[in-house]
C-alpha cells in the first residue's frame, strides 16, 4: 500500500528541478511515490522528468498536452494519488532529506486531518524561516477556529499548500482539489474551504520544506494578465464565504483580506503591462462594488490611512455593468 503520495507540478523549470528531484530522492522509501507532474514545459523538464522516472524510486511522470497552470497539474496529480496521506511540493522548491518521514510521523501520532508547517524562504543567499501563524503547536484544533480575528494574519492567510500533510479522506470529501484554471491565487479559495470543512487539524514545528523566492519564471515575477486571476480566486472566497453558517463573522476575515490583495497589487502596479494595469484598476473597481458593502465600509474603515484612500478613490470610479457581474 501506498502510505504517502507527493504531488510535484513542473512547468519550464529546468535550472531548478535538478535540485527539486535529489530532494525528493533524499525522502524516498518504498511506500512512498512521487507524482510529477509535466504542464507542458517548453524547455529541457521534460528530458529531466524522464531520468527522473527511471532513476528516482516510486517516481510517476504524468504529461499535460497543454499548459494549464498550477491549480490544474495539482488536481491532476491528485486524481492519480494512491496514498494514504497526501502532499505538495513546487516543481523549484526542495526538501531537508527525511522531511516527509518525519511530518508523517507527526501526523500519524496527532491523527488529524491535515498539519501545517512553518517553511524556509530562500531568496537568492539569504535564507528565513517563516513560521505559520498559530503559537499553538502539536495540539489538535478545530481548523474553523484558526480562521479570526480578521485583522490579524491567521491560518488562511498562510496559504501554501506544500507547507503540510493532508490525509486522503479530505481528497474524498472534495476537500483538496483546487479550482481548474486559476494561474495565481490557486491556493486561497482552497485554504479558505480546507479551514471551513475540515474537522481537525494540528500546526507542528517540523521544519524542511525550502521555498524559492524570485524565480524568474514565477508568476510573481510577471506582470501580465495572469496575475489578475487573483480576482477570480478571491471572487470565490466571498461568495462561498457568505453561504457558510457563520458567514456574519467570518466574512469580514475575507472582505478585508481581498481589499488587502487589491490595494498591494495597485501599490506595485508599475510593474504590469499598461493594458494589464488599466484591465487590473477596472476589475479591482468591480470587485469593490460586489463585495458586501457594509462589510467593505467596515474593512476599509479597519485600514490603514493609506490603503483605506486608495481603495475608496477606487471603489468611485465607475464601471460598466458587464465588469460588474
Amino acid at each position: 500500500m501506498v502510505k504517502l503520495s507527493v504531488i510535484v507540478p513542473f512547468y519550464n523549470v529546468q535550472q531548478y528541478a535538478p535540485d527539486t528531484l535529489r530532494s525528493l530522492r533524499a525522502n524516498a522509501r518504498d511506500d512512498f511515490e512521487f507524482i510529477l507532474v509535466d504542464d507542458c514545459s517548453k524547455d529541457e523538464t521534460p528530458d529531466i522528468l524522464a531520468r527522473a522516472e527511471r532513476e528516482l524510486p516510486g517516481a510517476v511522470v504524468v504529461r499535460h498536452e497543454r499548459n494549464g497552470g498550477l491549480a490544474t497539474a495539482r488536481n491532476t496529480g491528485l486524481d492519480r494519488a494512491r496514498g494514504e496521506y497526501l502532499a505538495f511540493l513546487d516543481g523549484d522548491d526542495w526538501l531537508a532529506p527525511g522531511y516527509y518521514a518525519r511530518l508523517l510521523a507527526a501526523m500519524e501520532g496527532l491523527g488529524c486531518d491535515f498539519v501545517r508547517t512553518d517553511h524556509v524562504q530562500c531568496t537568492a543567499r539569504a535564507r528565513s524561516v517563516h513560521r505559520f501563524p498559530h503559537g499553538l503547536r502539536d495540539v489538535v484544533m478545530d481548523p474553523r477556529a484558526a480562521i479570526l480575528p480578521a485583522d490579524r494574519s491567521t491560518a488562511v492567510d498562510y496559504a501554501y499548500a506544500w507547507a503540510g500533510m493532508y490525509h486522503r479522506r479530505l481528497a474524498d470529501e472534495g476537500l483538496l482539489h483546487f479550482t481548474d484554471g486559476l494561474r495565481t491565487a490557486e491556493d486561497r479559495p482552497w485554504i479558505w474551504r480546507l479551514h471551513r470543512e475540515a474537522k481537525s487539524f494540528a500546526a507542528v514545528s517540523t521544519l524542511g520544506v525550502f521555498y524559492r523566492r524570485g524565480v524568474s519564471s514565477s508568476l510573481t515575477q510577471i506582470g501580465d494578465v495572469r496575475q489578475l486571476d487573483f480576482i477570480r480566486a478571491f471572487d470565490q472566497v466571498v461568495r462561498e464565504t457568505a453561504q457558510d453558517r457563520d458567514a456574519e463573522q467570518l466574512l469580514p476575515k475575507a472582505v478585508r483580506t481581498y481589499c488587502a490583495i487589491i490595494s498591494h497589487h495597485l501599490g506595485s502596479i508599475e510593474r504590469f503591462e499598461p493594458p494589464v494595469a488599466r484591465t487590473l484598476k477596472s476589475l479591482s473597481a468591480a470587485a469593490l462594488k460586489r463585495m458586501p458593502q457594509r462589510v467593505l465600509d467596515d474593512a476599509l474603515d479597519s485600514m490603514d490611512t493609506q490603503r483605506a484612500t486608495r481603495l475608496r478613490r477606487l471603489r468611485r470610479r465607475p464601471v460598466s455593468a458587464e465588469v460588474t457581474a
